[in-house]
């Protein structure tokens, strides 16, 4: 059994789609039509598209968007030919990417093109990020992404805004990772990366105009378990600024209540550096962030409190493998000593998992206090939320008493 199901990863799957692709859509007699060519590539001689898609078994395509555009009230598609994850150019691939290959990059980009203005590193693993970081160089970043959850991180996708140089080629090549997405390789990089043949680098050239796809839209279809299909705009976080941001306010039975803190420089960084990675991360979530890196990431949990916890216990064991690791080389829970594994539990208590002067960020409003509370209680500086629940005076009086300032969106951020 166990063979089998290994040669089942390592098998291609046959592709019946077609070459190319049409959607209509169509009010009366007025029809828009988007035109979509398939993408392939070949290696050791095989011309093919997607190894195979969420699972093998499952055959699958991927087609860029060449011609047409769709215009709905004042909103229009991305015109075509302005390709990212689309038209990935593979420069190093022992064998064809996946599906979850392709989307772990595109979700990395997804992320990715709001911080341009820094060298940032995005590691996603199943569609969802487990370490992001800004700084002043590649390098820098990609070992703080690297740290924030070096677990989950193995056999992920690393997404770089700037072009790859050496040092940070050797350090990927000290983990195991899937997928290297970049805008270009600096000499010597591939001979680098060549050590490690079954890695696919791929070059987006666009990465380097990232910033144009901000605040643009493109179309997501949803397929049903019927083959019916929800289509809709992609979503696009609307405070990009500290300007777009307001402070929490709200009435409750004809008592005004307001947070009484200001939020300081750092904080509005390190909320706004949030409030982006957010809109990558699968609902219903709460993540951690300081010193614009990710601390603890909770996804895809159903209630909030539950998934503010997961965030804030994952900070803490992902902070005891990382002392654990960068003082004795190896994973906190490989390690046999329990002396040395106490006293790092002891450190990590002392610093509440890095959680001390951090920003909470919801991807939507939290219905009661006690989902603050968890952050509060950990020692966060301030929130940042879309607001909007009939409970938002108990959140605000939470922040108040622990002098945690809190701000709002607007805006739920929602990714299913």
């Amino acid at each position: 059994m166990a063979e089998d199901l290994r040669k089942m990863y390592k098998t291609i799957m046959d592709d019946h789609f077609p070459p190319a692709m049409e959607i209509s859509f169509v009010d009366g007699d007025k029809r828009q039509t988007l035109f979509y060519e398939k993408v392939v590539w070949t290696i050791d001689d095989v011309i093919k598209g997607l190894r195979y898609g969420e699972n093998p078994g499952q055959e699958a395509a991927l087609y860029k968007l060449t011609n047409g555009n769709l215009v709905l009230g004042e909103i229009q598609t991305i015109l075509p030919g302005n390709h990212l994850a689309s038209d990935a150019e593979l420069l190093q691939s022992g064998k064809h990417p996946g599906k979850t290959n392709l989307t772990d990059a595109d979700n990395a980009l997804n992320i990715l093109r709001y911080f341009v203005n820094q060298p940032a590193a995005v590691i996603v693993k199943h569609n969802n990020p487990c370490g992001v970081a800004l700084s002043d160089s590649l390098l820098d970043a990609y070992l703080k992404a690297n740290m924030a959850d070096r677990v989950a991180a193995f056999g992920g996708c690393i997404a770089l805004n700037r072009p790859v140089d050496t040092d940070t080629a050797e350090a990927i090549n000290m983990q195991y990772a899937e997928v290297v997405v970049a805008p270009e390789f600096e000499n010597g990089v591939m001979d680098i990366f060549a050590r490690k043949k079954n890695l696919r680098v791929i070059r987006i050239r666009n990465i380097e105009r990232l910033r144009t796809f901000v605040g643009k839209r493109c179309v997501e279809f949803k397929s049903l378990i019927d083959g019916g299909i929800v289509a809709q705009w992609s979503f696009v976080p609307e405070a990009r600024s500290k300007e777009g941001l307001r402070h929490a306010e709200c009435s409750y039975k004809g008592k005004s209540y307001r947070i009484k803190r200001d939020p300081t420089d750092k904080e509005y960084d390190d909320m706004l550096f949030g409030w982006l990675v957010e809109s990558g991360v699968t609902s219903n979530s709460v993540i951690y962030v300081k010193d614009k890196v990710t601390v603890g990431i909770g996804t895809g949990e159903q209630d909030r409190v539950g998934v503010a916890e997961i965030a804030r216990d994952k900070a803490y064991r992902k902070l005891a493998d990382r002392y654990c690791f960068e003082t004795y080389g190896i994973a906190y829970n490989d390690f046999k000593d329990k002396d040395k594994k106490a006293k790092i539990d002891e450190k990590v208590a002392r610093e509440k998992g890095g959680l001390i002067g951090a920003a909470m960020v919801s991807d939507a409003f939290f219905p009661f206090r006690d989902g603050v509370d968890v952050g509060i209680r950990e020692g966060i500086s301030c929130v940042i939320q879309p607001g909007g629940s009939d409970n938002d005076y108990q959140s605000i009086e939470a922040c108040n008493e622990a002098n945690v300032t809190m701000v709002y969106t607007g805006q739920r951020s929602f990714k299913h």
